[in-house]
């Protein structure tokens, strides 16, 4: 098992590499200038072309790239074009934001998605199974700005049950009031990843009951609730949580658009601004960290097979 993750470990670098090439080609390929935009539309040419060699601008691309590569493996992001402060504590504080409403949009897609998709293969061929996949249908075909906004609409706006925007009150609040805010954007979040995972889940388990040792339990007299609860639901799991770590990417990259309809104070909201600025250091500190993320989410997500599965050994 060791071996195995340092492995795993080391084929993080080539990967971490080939993202911070491609998304720092990527920017400086792009049209705009940061030093124009800085300036304005009434700075001179000498103006413009100072501020460039202050920055490094006016070096060629792998110059640029190799100094940048150079201070992130020293842990140096750079500093920000725009807030000319440190990219990687901005970064991390946003990022915080990210997990919070990444980690609720978890939750509700993880107890209503495998929740609602065991009792679907439970009651196959019922009113409940086509009802639940009906439901998981339209979650997925809807799209998240959409639900969103319905949501605001219904919850903020009519019933004004629930706050629209922002993640604490202006005048600040404790853990009930970030729960509040919390809701809506993490189901909106993690409508998409529930359906998936209700239809992955429901797929999965009625597989697994078909097969013999499910119907030798059932003839042994456990109870039906143990028997899809605990022997069905073990042997399904390798299905689920390989989508599950998909769909962990999957919210943590897809927050971008829920945190700009909800003023979420994330990452992804950052990175838009940052993106419209041509602030490269923090565009490329916050794609590197969330590529971080996910690669350490898919090793994870290998390590965890062998616990759900004894037979699977890393060597």
């Amino acid at each position: 098992m060791r071996n195995y993750l340092l492995k795993r470990l080391a084929q993080t670098i080539p990967v971490l590499f080939g993202i911070s090439i491609l998304v720092f080609s990527m920017l400086h390929l792009a049209p705009g200038d940061p030093a124009d935009l800085l300036l304005g539309p009434d700075a001179t040419p000498e103006a413009v072309e100072d501020l460039r060699e202050d920055m490094g601008l006016n070096r060629p691309l792998i110059v640029q790239y190799g100094a940048w590569a150079g201070r992130i493996v020293q842990g140096d992001f750079g500093r920000s074009v725009v807030l000319n402060r440190a990219v990687l504590p901005e970064v991390m504080k946003r990022f915080k934001n990210t997990l919070i409403l990444t980690a609720g949009a978890l939750a509700f897609a993880v107890v209503f998605g495998i929740g609602i998709g065991i009792l679907a293969a439970k009651f196959h061929q019922t009113v409940f199974d086509s009802a639940a996949m009906l439901v998981a249908l339209a979650g997925i075909s809807m799209p998240t700005f959409f639900t969103g906004i319905a949501a605001i609409l219904i919850f903020a706006m009519g019933f004004q049950v629930l706050p629209s925007s922002g993640m604490y009150p202006a005048r600040g609040g404790d853990f009930f009031d970030l729960m509040r805010h919390l809701l809506m954007p993490a189901v909106t979040l993690g409508a998409v990843s529930a359906a998936i995972l209700a239809r992955i889940t429901r797929s999965a388990m009625l597989e697994v009951i078909q097969q013999d040792f499910i119907r030798t339990a059932r003839a042994k007299g456990v109870s039906e609730d143990k028997v899809v609860w605990i022997h069905a639901l073990r042997n399904a799991s390798i299905t689920i949580v390989t989508v599950l770590g998909m769909q962990i990417g999957y919210l943590l990259g897809g927050s971008v658009i829920t945190e700009a309809v909800f003023s979420w104070p994330g990452l992804g909201q950052m990175m838009v601004r940052a993106i419209q600025a041509r602030d490269y250091p923090t565009v490329q500190g916050g794609v590197l960290i969330i590529a971080m993320s996910f690669v350490f989410i898919n090793l994870a997500v290998d390590l965890i097979y062998a616990w759900l599965d004894p037979r699977i050994r890393y060597s």
